[in-house]
């Protein structure tokens, strides 16, 4: 554990970065008001790294009210609950050049960081509250680590980061802020949808976001009352199948053939509507021909909201189920997500997001620590894990939590969708797993 003395922690910085999330407010006001009563300057940059990773001391120095406010008690009174994020953020990458630690002594590749670097001293930041996804805490251990190569006289920069994404892929904490909210707001979406349907006798197929992992779609699916929810992790067995390299895509007809399989299953029973639940990560599943010449953002992700999944399937679900039965039924394909962003938080969401925040000022003031994350476990318990327990030493990168198949998690949404022919053999060889 690396301990400082609190003295050293006089003006403390704040960089939202990434996606934005419910409570976003709620974590930087606990953070900046506890500085704050403490006597410390809280400084917050404005759009995540987008202005430091341009710095320049003559070209592009940093201005107040224009990059950066440094915040007030007024600033922050009754934000907790508010909607957005009151400094912004970007998806803005300074380590985008690095894919290993060699890169750190190449001074074109760290010239972002070496950026970030400069703007923070040369506003005499002695500690960085990092608050973001699992990228985020990449490049919040890229700058710990390039500081490490600097010379033994140079200032160093403290630095901890707080885990946020509403789509719950984090290692290291149970739950991240803004997960609840965006699964409760896009829930009663599907609630609607659902209504629709049964009025309709039609079908809603319904595309979640949460980047690579199932953790959105499955808490839509369960808490929306859907009758079938797939994500990434349930690419196995028939659902899937193997490129051209040998590398495993999903089985796109026979995830419309199980989808089929469960409206005739559920018109056995009188029932002629229904709704499904798919995670946007599907899109990286696809079988390499869709994917080949999709657009990539700052840290080299697909742009998965733009294969549109849900419209995908549901056109092709259409089709199979005329040519199986004779007969046609309205099936709609539709993306959520966006909505969810920037809504009003949860309760829990505020008072997880707010421990965080807290958990920030007691990992830099009272434990004096660098190069941590902040982690809430249990009844909001704070624990703090280094950067070292969640980033690769050797490839620097961070990795995606995905739902184990078999948890209990998982088994939940398989209990409560619609069960079809085979459904007891899955269930079992998803326990096995």
């Amino acid at each position: 554990m690396v301990s400082h003395s609190s003295s050293e922690v006089r003006r403390v910085a704040i960089v939202f970065a990434g996606g934005p999330a419910p409570a976003a407010n709620a974590v930087i006001s606990a953070a900046a008001t506890s500085l704050i009563e403490d006597g410390r300057e809280v400084v917050g940059f404005f759009h995540g790294y987008s202005h430091l990773a341009v710095y320049h001391p003559v070209t592009h120095r940093l201005l107040v009210d224009e990059h950066y406010r440094i915040f007030e008690e007024k600033d922050l009174r009754g934000i907790r609950n508010s909607r957005g994020i009151v400094i912004g953020t970007a998806r803005t990458n300074p380590g985008r050049l690095i894919s290993c630690r060699e890169d750190l002594r190449d001074p074109d590749k760290t010239e972002p960081l070496a950026n970030v670097y400069r703007a923070l001293i040369d506003l005499e930041i002695d500690a960085l509250i990092s608050i973001g996804g699992d990228d985020t805490l990449k490049t919040a251990n890229l700058l710990l680590e390039y500081q490490k190569m600097l010379p033994a006289g140079a200032k160093r920069v403290r630095i901890v980061h707080l885990p946020k994404t509403i789509d719950n892929d984090y290692h290291g904490i149970d739950f991240t802020f803004g997960f609840f909210t965006a699964v409760d707001v896009m829930a009663k979406a599907l609630q609607n949808l659902r209504a629709d349907a049964l009025a309709t006798e039609s079908y809603f197929i319904v595309e979640t976001m949460g980047r690579k992992a199932g953790w959105l779609s499955y808490g839509v699916a369960i808490a929306g009352e859907a009758h079938m929810v797939v994500a990434r992790e349930d690419i196995v067995d028939g659902l899937a199948a193997k490129n051209a390299d040998g590398s495993k895509c999903l089985n796109l007809e026979a995830l419309v053939d199980r989808i089929v399989d469960m409206m005739l299953a559920r018109e056995t029973r009188g029932k002629r509507y229904g709704t499904v639940v798919l995670a946007e990560g599907l899109a990286e599943m696809l079988p390499q021909a869709f994917i080949d010449s999709a657009p990539r953002d700052d840290h080299g992700h697909i742009s998965l909201g733009g294969f549109d999944v849900g419209k995908l399937v549901a056109s092709r679900v259409q089709a199979r189920f005329q040519e199986r039965t004779g007969r046609t039924r309205k099936i709609k394909g539709l993306q959520l997500g966006y909505e969810s962003r920037c809504a009003a938080p949860h309760a829990f969401d505020v008072m997880l997001g707010s421990q965080l925040g807290i958990g920030a000022y007691r990992a830099l003031v009272e434990e004096g620590l660098d190069g941590y994350m902040v982690s809430v476990t249990g009844q909001l318990e704070l624990s703090y894990v280094p950067f070292g327990n969640l980033v690769d030493a050797t490839t620097l990168r961070t990795t995606v939590r995905f739902i184990e198949p078999g948890s209990d998690f998982h088994r939940l949404a398989r209990f409560l969708e619609t069960r079809v022919a085979g459904d007891t053999e899955w269930l079992a060889q998803r326990a096995r797993d």
